[in-house]
C-alpha cells in the first residue's frame, strides 16, 4: 500500500480550496530586464480531489478569473495593469477558457512522502502532459512543477520592443490540504 493510501485511509479525499493554492512565478528576461519585474500570482483552486487507494490520482481545477497578482515589490497600479494583461486575450484570456484542470494519469512513491505525478495539463484550450514532484509533511501536499507558456498557445509578453519579455518557463508551486484533515 502507497503511504498516500495510509495517510488518507484509502478513499477518495476532495481538496480542501479553502486552504488549498497554487502559485505561479513567472520571470523576465531580456537586455533591460533589470527594470521590469518577477511576478507572483495566486491562482485558486476551486475542487479537486484526491484518490488513495490503487491506483493513486488526483484531479484538481483553477478559477482562471480567480487568479490575483500578487507582486509585493510593485505599485496596486502596476499590479492591476499586470492582473488586467493576465487575464485579457494576450494571455490566460480568461473570458474564453474559465478553468485550469489537472488530472493525474499515474502516481509514483519515488521515496518516504514522496511521489512523481504524471499528468495531463489543460489550460489556455490546450491540453498537454506534465511531471510534477510532491511531499506529504505535516498534512500538506506541496511540489513544484515547470511549464512553458508556449506549449498552451501562449505567446510570452514582450515590451519595449523586445528588450523586456516575460519568460516561457513558469514554475508553479502548489500546497494542497484534504478536507477533514
Amino acid at each position: 500500500m502507497c503511504l498516500l493510501a495510509i495517510v488518507t485511509g484509502g478513499e477518495k479525499h476532495p481538496i480542501d480550496s479553502v486552504h488549498s493554492r497554487l502559485t505561479v512565478r513567472v520571470g523576465k528576461s531580456g537586455f533591460f530586464s533589470a527594470a521590469a519585474h518577477n511576478h507572483e500570482v495566486v491562482a485558486p483552486i476551486i475542487r479537486g480531489e484526491v484518490e488513495a487507494s490503487k491506483p493513486s490520482s488526483v484531479w484538481f481545477d483553477v478559477n482562471v478569473a480567480g487568479m490575483s497578482v500578487v507582486d509585493p515589490d510593485v505599485t496596486a497600479s502596476d499590479r492591476a495593469d499586470v492582473q488586467q494583461r493576465m487575464l485579457g486575450p494576450d494571455v490566460l484570456d480568461a473570458a474564453h477558457y474559465r478553468e485550469i484542470h489537472f488530472a493525474s494519469d499515474s502516481v509514483e512513491n519515488i521515496g518516504e512522502s514522496k511521489w512523481r505525478v504524471r499528468g495531463l495539463l489543460t489550460l489556455h484550450g490546450q491540453t498537454n502532459p506534465i511531471t510534477l514532484e510532491t511531499t506529504f509533511e505535516k498534512g500538506h501536499y506541496r511540489g513544484t512543477a515547470t511549464v512553458l507558456q508556449t506549449n498552451f498557445g501562449i505567446t510570452p509578453i514582450k515590451i519595449a520592443g523586445g528588450t523586456i519579455k516575460v519568460k516561457d518557463e513558469v514554475q508553479i508551486e502548489f500546497d494542497i490540504m484534504l478536507a477533514g484533515q
